[in-house]
């Protein structure tokens, strides 16, 4: 029945009116949310008509230094941009030619499919550089109305607004991303018409998965380079050493704080989002592309349908934060927005099955990814992966809150591991980041395994489209942090009542927690996307190689295998070294720069200065620092597979992915962990009051707790989520250039070992 003519015609209708229809909501849905945002006015008011909220100043000098304020930071984001994406413009422009080649001489000098991937490539580069750029924009935009609203009283106004700005970017890059990559699809269409035809299709869409992820790469680490090298140098000479309050506008390095806030946490995170939907889906649709011969066009695209229905129920859910059950009071927030991740993947579990029993054939058969059999599947089937991929990640989240949040034992713990010192915290937050892998690692064997078991290599790719399938609403909560970070910042600055920072530290703890929660998503799907990835490379070698090569999978104990599967395990922590390294260097000038200025102006210590600091060059050396230290990881990440499979040959890559993503997976978690536990250990010693056993804020015990929160900063900044790209780059260029590779020596490789 599912081939009959007119029925065919009919689910095509449907499986492209549902992907192209929810793109369009979710864009119309983020351009609400901006219009919402956008009707609060940039003007500082009272909690009444008789009381204005500015110590001995009028609501009008204080409108006037928060859009000064809000200028600078937007300014110094938008500069740093600029120069960042004119370097991404280069390496696109060579990268894409490069690609071109190497594509075509694979394929014995088929110059459509080269084209077509470099044009992939391009086109995916392009919509990560949009998609950072967009968030940053809006980002910008709204941390000065989340000021403005916190002065208001109670908390819905100031909670809804940064909520809709985080949802802005949520939903514009989803359906920027599902948009992009369809048209692009059906594009390509024209030419590969034939169901047969469609593998090509699919093996010219992989291009766009390695845009996303490069534009990513340089991305996280430029901007988590810059971001960590104002937080550690103005936390260092400023709170450290002169004790003066984070944020203070006296610190000349808090502009770039704030700017660092936008370009990494915003720009750099939406950036990698969004390679991790490019590639899972590329990886699905790689492996899957035999699915369209016997099921057709809507049976193939079930991976994006999956993400189209995920923004749907994402924009549903989104109506129980702002109306259902709107936060109320400063214990309301953690829990709405943890609140949004559990009813998005509740409500994904019937959309799913739903999707899968109108979209896929009754039955359908996939080649194995190892022995020549053939899979047999059930809608249901495929249903079931999706669903164990987003009650994984689900769950991956929640463990991750349990050691980052000071509502729970670990992180209390740590807090009271710094009355003993700095060297304790360490000792202490290091252990508690070595424990976080556990469950998280269990859960994604798990995950790996039942999905394998059901679907072979399409369940694993299924299963980290599941991960994603709430992503909207992911993205929503992880913008939602640094929109708070910089509403604190900019009432600090604007020397605001001390209650409006109250309010925003609350919204930005709360958000601290659910961004921990949010890079534990990151992880887990950066992990199932490279071993989904991993296995469509296996599948392309054999394709390549008549199944000659890799028949009977990957043996990990060739020589060549397992000699690079070491050197893969070696990869994360030469790349964790580097980007480390980088942030000490940054922070170390910009430690020497605002000394210089307390040097040179001594007065600008004063409880009132009369001159405000030079924020222009420390904004100025976190720019410079980070586009010349983003370069080096970045490459090795780049280069590593590309020389691998041209020396070494296709064995060698194998272990090489392998090996990175293993020792990736530990080594992400750990790092991001202990971040973000030493951060809110911090928070919850500054809650305490000064006659408690943890002193409060400004004892020689919150000293210690801002020591681990310098060294976690570029751990659960810089480092940490960086590495999920490690793992998705090398998978993806792997298998961008599978062709190439087994053209040199038949997979042998040039030195052909």
């Amino acid at each position: 029945m599912l081939h009959h003519p007119s029925l065919t015609v009919t689910l095509q209708f449907s499986a492209s009116t549902v992907i192209v229809g929810a793109a369009a909501l979710a864009l119309f849905w983020a351009l609400l949310q901006f219009l919402i945002v956008a009707r609060i006015p940039v003007e500082s008011v009272g909690t009444s008509e008789e009381t204005s909220l500015v110590s001995g100043a009028g609501n009008e000098s204080t409108t006037e230094r928060l859009i000064e304020i809000y200028t600078a930071i937007y300014e110094g984001a938008e500069s740093f941009l600029r120069a960042e994406y004119s370097v991404c413009t280069l390496f696109v422009v060579v990268f894409s030619a490069i690609i071109f080649v190497l594509v075509a001489w694979g394929t014995g000098w088929n110059f459509t499919r080269g084209f077509f991937t470099a044009l992939s490539f391009v086109l995916g580069a392009l919509t990560s550089m949009a998609s950072g750029y967009l968030g940053m924009k809006v980002a910008v935009y709204s941390n000065v109305r989340t000021t403005i609203s916190a002065q208001k009283p109670g908390w819905t106004a100031c909670f809804n607004t940064a909520f809709r700005a985080g949802a802005v970017m949520g939903f514009a890059l989803c359906g920027l991303g599902i948009l992009m990559l369809y048209i692009t699809m059906l594009a390509f269409r024209v030419h590969y018409n034939a169901a047969e035809d469609w593998v090509y299709l699919t093996e010219c869409l992989t291009g766009y998965g390695l845009g996303g992820s490069s534009i990513a790469m340089f991305g996280r680490v430029g901007g988590g380079i810059y971001t960590k090298a104002a937080d550690v140098g103005a936390d260092l000479v400023g709170k450290v050493v002169h004790g003066i309050p984070e944020d203070d506008p006296r610190n000349p390095a808090t502009i770039a704080d704030n700017v660092g806030d936008n370009v990494g946490d915003v720009a750099g995170m939406g950036s990698d989002l969004f390679g991790s939907f490019a590639e899972a889906t590329c990886a699905a649709l790689v492996i899957g592309n035999s699915i369209g011969v016997s099921g057709g066009w809507d049976a193939m695209v079930f991976p994006l349908a999956v993400s189209a229905v995920g923004v749907v129920v994402c924009i549903l859910c989104s109506f129980i934060a702002t109306h259902i059950v709107p936060v109320k009071s400063e214990a309301d927030v953690e829990s709405a927005l943890k609140l949004q991740l559990i009813s998005t993947t509740v409500l994904m579990i019937p959309a799913v099955i739903l999707a899968a029993d109108a979209f896929l054939p009754s039955s359908f058969d996939i080649p194995a990814t190892v022995g020549a059999g053939v899979v047999t599947l059930t809608p249901l089937d495929a249903s079931l992966c999706v669903i164990m991929g987003a009650v994984g990640g689900l769950t991956i989240g929640l463990i991750t809150e349990y050691y980052t949040s000071h509502s729970y034992k670990p992180v209390r713990e740590l807090a009271h591991s710094c009355k003993t010192g700095a060297a304790t915290n360490m000792i202490y937050g290091i252990a508690l980041g070595y424990k976080s892998v556990i469950i998280p690692v269990i859960v994604l064997a798990g995950v790996v395994y039942g999905s394998f078991s059901l679907c072979d290599m399409y369940g694993v790719s299924l299963a980290a489209i599941g991960f994603l399938s709430n992503l909207a609403t992911g993205l929503t909560i992880d913008v939602y942090g640094p929109v708070c970070d910089n509403a604190g910042g900019i009432a600090e600055m604007a020397e605001l009542e001390p209650y409006v920072r109250d309010k925003t530290d609350a919204l930005d703890a709360a958000g601290n927690t659910t961004a921990a929660i949010g890079k534990g998503f990151a992880i887990g799907s950066a992990a199932l996307v490279s071993l989904a990835l991993f296995g469509a490379f296996v599948t392309r070698i054999r394709v390549a190689s008549g199944n000659t090569i890799f028949l009977n999978g990957v043996n990990m104990l060739e020589p060549l295998t397992f000699a690079f599967l070491i050197i893969g395990g070696m990869i994360p922590f030469a790349f964790a070294a580097m980007t480390m390294k980088s942030v000490g260097l940054a922070a170390m000038e910009m430690v020497m720069e605002v000394q210089r200025q307390f040097d040179e102006k001594p007065h600008l210590l004063d409880a009132n200065p009369t001159e405000r600091p030079d924020y222009d060059a420390c904004i100025a050396i976190s720019t410079k620092a980070s586009l010349r230290e983003m370069v080096p990881p970045g490459a090795m990440v780049i280069l590593t597979p590309l020389l691998t499979g041209i020396f070494f040959g296709v064995n060698a890559v194998s272990g090489l992915l392998v090996g990175s993503l293993i020792a990736s997976v530990q080594l992400a978690i750990s790092m991001s962990n202990s971040g973000g536990a030493w951060d809110n250990a911090k928070k919850y010693i500054e809650k305490a009051s000064p006659d408690s056993e943890l002193k409060g804020k400004g004892s020689d015990i919150h000293k210690a707790a801002v020591v681990g929160d310098t060294v976690g900063d570029p751990f659960k900044d810089t480092s940490g989520p960086a590495l999920n790209i490690v793992m998705k780059l090398m998978a993806v260029l792997s298998l961008v250039f599978a062709d190439a590779f087994y053209a040199c020596n038949n997979g042998g490789g040039v030195l052909n070992l």
